[in-house]
């Protein structure tokens, strides 16, 4: 109690404090969104934002929170891949969503069963950065450096006979990409 009444009479303490709650308050509210981003990609996620509510050129509303997801999903299965191999996976996922085999949904396309292997281990719930979400807004935005691929693999690791027999259009870094 003594504490507070310091504080009120002390009007510099005050105005310090109350500064420095204020700045606490938005790094709380800025830090779950992007995973403990800097504060540099606050320009980028207000862009997302804005992006995310709107129609995007291949014809998909995408929400923040599948922004999001997709960008973990991005994360997950190409954190080490180059961007442009980041900006793949986030097409497939749309081309996915704009074929009539898979769901018609980013997060259905994402939690089906056994689709991406980062859900299926939880390695699409790794921290963010800034590429993945990025890359996931460049995809969106209608980016697709595969040519219209709804499959990708890395072809070290596939030993599925059945992934091999898709018609293969570009390699990305690591990834293979097919139709």
């Amino acid at each position: 109690m003594a504490f507070f009444l310091w504080l009120k009479e002390n009007k510099m303490a005050l105005k310090a404090t109350a500064g420095i709650m204020v700045m606490f308050a938005l790094v709380l509210a800025v830090l779950p969104v992007v995973g403990g981003a800097a504060p540099q990609a606050d320009q980028k996620i207000a862009h997302q934002e804005q992006v995310a509510s709107s129609q995007v050129s291949r014809g998909t509303s995408i929400s923040r929170e599948d922004l999001i997801l997709m960008a973990r999903v991005i994360e997950g299965e190409a954190a080490d891949e180059p961007y442009i191999g980041k900006v793949a996976v986030g097409a497939v996922i749309i081309n996915r969503t704009q074929s009539g085999e898979f769901p018609r949904t980013i997060r259905g396309v994402i939690y089906q069963p056994d689709a991406f292997e980062a859900v299926t281990n939880g390695q699409y719930m790794r921290p963010l950065t800034r590429e993945s979400i990025a890359a996931a807004q460049e995809a969106i935005s209608g980016h697709d450096p595969t040519g219209g691929a709804l499959y990708y693999w890395n072809p070290v690791k596939a030993q599925s006979t059945w992934v091999w027999s898709r018609p293969i259009i570009t390699r990305i870094g690591n990834h293979v990409f097919a139709r």
